[in-house]
């Protein structure tokens, strides 16, 4: 053999071997996040801590709601503790992705925008975009929201929803943003605003609450699904977070915390 064709030889077999080991390091790098997780001792849930009855402070000052319960129990089966930290909802993304917060917990709608940025659990809940006015209101659907002032919370799925609907958008004469939908309540109640736009489940929770004073249309903008949001490289963590709902759903624990928030088993199976 020639000393270039043995050089060539070589050379080929040296960049297969190149290859071969670094696809053997790619399989290699595993994702820890579960197991930083359990080191740590506990995950971190970021929520908006005025949106009842996913996730409130009640007279006390502490919070509690429905996505509440649901992270402890997921916590309690996964072995290691819960922390909520409020964050502001329209840069609640940002802090997941910063790591400030292990997950965002609180009514998170499933799009195709926050999907581009992070992941999802599997769903869990069933959601709607409702339209709540006052009780009195002589506003019947969307067409008679014509020339009507209406309020949304800033970066929330209802804002998404109004803004696809150009329709809508356009018929409007202004639409108000919010921190929460607790100020835009206040003030659909003071008469400052004429509609609210706002999750279905949030909805029924206030209007159940306070029939003389709102009500939900009959009228709705979008269908949507309710999932827990978590970075994209944590897959680890995702998986356990999903197995662990998925016994949740399962074992009647889900159907004891649905119940106790919404009257019934709501949970998606």
């Amino acid at each position: 053999m020639n000393r270039k064709k043995y050089l060539l030889i070589s050379f080929v077999i040296i960049l297969s071997l190149s290859v071969i080991l670094t696809g053997c390091g790619e399989k290699k790098s595993v994702d820890n996040s579960l197991n930083d997780i359990k080191e740590k001792g506990y995950f971190v849930v970021g929520l908006d801590d005025s949106f009842p009855p996913m996730g409130f402070r009640d007279n006390s000052g502490e919070i509690v709601g429905f996505d509440i319960d649901l992270a402890k129990a997921v916590a309690e089966k996964m072995g290691v503790d819960v922390k909520f930290q409020p964050v502001e909802w329209d840069g609640v993304v940002l802090s997941l992705k910063k790591g400030d917060i292990d997950v965002i917990w609180n009514g998170l709608t499933v799009t195709e925008e926050r999907e581009e940025n992070i992941d999802f659990s599997d769903a869990y809940l069933a959601n709607r975009q409702a339209i709540i006015v006052g009780r009195d209101s002589e506003i019947k659907d969307r067409s008679d929201l014509k020339d009507k002032i209406v309020g949304i919370q800033m970066g929330s799925s209802s804002e998404k929803a109004l803004a696809s609907d150009d329709e809508l958008t356009n018929s409007l004469k202004e639409v108000r943003k919010y921190s929460n939908n607790v100020e835009a309540l206040l003030d659909l109640k003071a008469g400052r605003l004429e509609a609210v736009i706002v999750d279905e489940i949030v909805g029924r929770y206030y209007t159940a609450k306070k029939q003389d004073e709102y009500k939900i249309l009959e009228d709705y903008l979008a269908e949507e699904s309710y999932a827990v949001g978590v970075r994209e490289e944590d897959d680890s963590f995702t998986e356990e977070l999903n197995k662990i709902l998925k016994e949740i759903k399962e074992d009647g624990t889900g159907k004891t915390i649905s119940e106790k928030w919404f009257g019934e088993d709501i949970l998606v199976k």
